[in-house]
């Protein structure tokens, strides 16, 4: 018999980026570099939490399984094993972004194989604007949950399931009927706000202690050393980048928002004001409060200073934001960091990609936060932007140190540069319309995606070249702007000159790898080619991470992880003590 604590009804599953990545011989190269995860992608979409925390109001019992993280930390975890433990109502996979599109697709297989009569639902940004395809052409997949604001269409969707109902008024589904036609539901759950979803992390310590299963919620590999947190004030954006996925042009033309939702500033302030009470983790507030006007931020950087949060804080910010608004951040925050995206030292390019800014206000935003008592700026750059050359590339390292030696004093300046990889997101306005920005795009549907992941190496991976760089000058560019920007790092003092040299010795060994893959490209023989990329296995894996830059780098400084005691013991008695009180009444009824 299924005890209380095992029973789900929904069973989130987070696959990793390549299914058979422990044994696959693949270079993925930079493309994790940048984020908190390994190249696996091990972090699951914050979504999952907001899910589980949504349907636990209305009776239904959420888990999330982190498959990746899972399969990453441990060689001998067997995933059809596990799967055939689990007897949900239904399973649910995160098809968000198209890196993962490969290990989607073979887990959901596996999920099929072994509990054929158990539907599958996909879901995210990809899932979204595939979502007809995915119907039609994977018979592992019986459900697609469209839009950005999925938690109440699932709820509704579980009650269609359990109860038996039909599933024709479950709003923004697509699914096949018994007759296996596609049935397309109108993406009409579109919530004008979002003060009723919630990222509570009580909610998920309690799911730890229930399940009893700490990796299968762990976001990433490292979060225990590095617990980086988050808060949410948006869905939906009002910039218009023209090759995000999470652009205003992808949310009006595939998730039918036609203008962004936001939390009530004064509900967001409380969130950090949780989590700053219960873990001593850096917090991230994801989209930039400026969105919603200068009201909205000032509003809510009042109620914030009230909330006296000791916890390190950085802003996102799309643009840089005025003198009056830095000036509340740092009486709102003692330990206040920002992250912009400049993408290019260029302000042409950098305004024509839908950054419309100028280095003066760049400039002028460094110096005043630094003067405010900023705890650190992460300045982001792109490369395989339109209009952007090899040249250009390097001019941005020029830049840099330009910004180094006049900001840099201070040692909180950090600037990084990535390529834009592996993929141009599919239903951004560079994908759609490729021509006018000047992009040629390789792959275009689900199957040449899934393709692409399994390739050799991350340029084969790259679904885009533009009319300024080919494919291979963007794998070089990149490799040359990295050793670059990691020489300058060193030279300022952002990091010490032995961690620099063992960076710059893991780029020019990428470099050469990279070189030594189209040589075997070359090879006609299959099975040679195979046999030689093989034997390259092992250096592979020591190549895909940290490679443009050392991961450590992102992390903010912080404490060891810090949870409030009283917190645990609360969420432990909520689980273990009440939990059961209630089992044993209702066998009593």
């Amino acid at each position: 018999m299924m005890h209380l604590r095992d029973r789900a009804d929904l069973i989130l599953l987070h696959p990793p980026t390549v299914y058979d990545f422990r044994k696959k011989s693949i270079l993925f190269g930079p493309i994790s570099d940048l984020v908190p995860s390994s190249p696996i992608f091990e972090m699951y979409p914050i979504g999952f939490t907001s899910i589980s925390e949504y349907l636990h109001r209305f009776g239904y019992q959420v888990r999330i399984v982190n498959i990746a993280l899972k399969m990453l930390i441990s060689k001998r975890f067997d995933v059809e094993k596990f799967i055939s433990k689990l007897h949900p109502l239904l399973f649910g996979i995160d098809l968000h972004w198209m890196p993962h599109v490969q290990g989607s697709l073979a887990l959901a297989g596996i999920v099929k194989k072994i509990h054929p009569c158990i539907p599958v639902v996909f879901g995210g940004f990809s899932s979204t604007y595939y979502h007809e395809e995915l119907i039609r052409k994977y018979p592992q997949i019986d459900f697609v949950m469209r839009g950005d604001s999925t938690e109440e269409p699932l709820r509704q969707l579980l009650t269609a399931i359990k109860t038996g109902l039909s599933y024709e008024n479950v709003p923004n589904l697509s699914w096949r009927n018994k007759e296996g036609k596609v049935r397309e539901n109108p993406l009409t759950h579109v919530p004008a706000h979002m003060n009723d979803i919630k990222i509570d992390y009580s909610h998920i310590v309690r799911k730890v202690i229930r399940f009893r299963d700490l990796s299968g919620y762990t976001p990433y590999q490292n979060w225990l050393s590095y617990p980086a947190t988050a808060a949410f004030n948006v869905r939906g954006c009002t910039h218009t980048c023209k090759t995000c996925g999470g652009a205003a042009y992808f949310f009006k033309n595939t998730c039918n928002r036609k203008k962004p939702a936001f939390r009530n500033p004064e509900i967001l302030a409380d969130d950090l004001k949780e989590i700053d009470r219960n873990l001593n983790a850096p917090i991230i507030i994801i989209g930039d409060i400026m969105q919603a006007g200068k009201e909205y931020a000032v509003e809510f950087l009042k109620t914030l200073k009230k909330q006296k949060i000791r916890n390190p804080v950085a802003m996102e910010f799309f643009i840089p934001p005025g003198d009056d608004i830095l000036e509340l951040i740092s009486e709102a925050l003692p330990h206040f960091n920002i992250e912009i995206s400049p993408e290019s030292h260029d302000e042409n390019i950098r305004r024509f990609f839908g950054r419309p800014y100028g280095n003066q206000e760049l400039e002028r935003m460094l110096k005043t936060a630094l003067n405010l008592g900023c705890k650190r700026i992460d300045l982001f750059f792109m490369i395989g932007l339109s209009r952007q050359t090899y040249q250009s590339v390097l001019d941005t390292i020029e830049y840099n140190k330009y910004l180094l030696e006049n900001f840099g004093q201070s040692k909180k300046v950090i600037p990084f540069i990535s390529p834009f990889v592996p993929f141009i997101d599919p239903g951004s306005e560079a994908f759609e319309n490729p021509e006018k920005y000047g992009y040629k795009i390789f792959y275009r549907t689900v199957e040449d995606y899934r393709k692409a992941m399994e390739s050799y190496s991350w340029k084969y991976m790259l679904s885009y070249e533009t009319k300024w760089m080919s494919r291979q000058e963007i794998v070089d560019s990149s490799y040359e702007a990295g050793i670059a920007l990691n020489q300058l790092k060193a030279r300022f003092g952002l990091i010490n000159f032995k961690k620099a040299e063992l960076t710059e010795k893991r780029m020019k060994s990428a470099w050469q790898t990279m070189a030594e893959i189209e040589k075997i490209m070359e090879n006609t023989n299959e099975e040679e080619k195979k046999d030689h990329l093989q034997k390259l296995a092992n250096q592979f894996k020591k190549l895909s991470e940290s490679t443009i830059c050392e991961k450590k780098e992102l992390e903010w400084p912080t404490q060891l992880l810090r949870m409030n005691v009283s917190w645990i013991i609360k969420n432990w008695f909520h689980i273990e003590v009440w939990d059961r009180l209630q089992s044993l009444f209702s066998k009593k009824e």
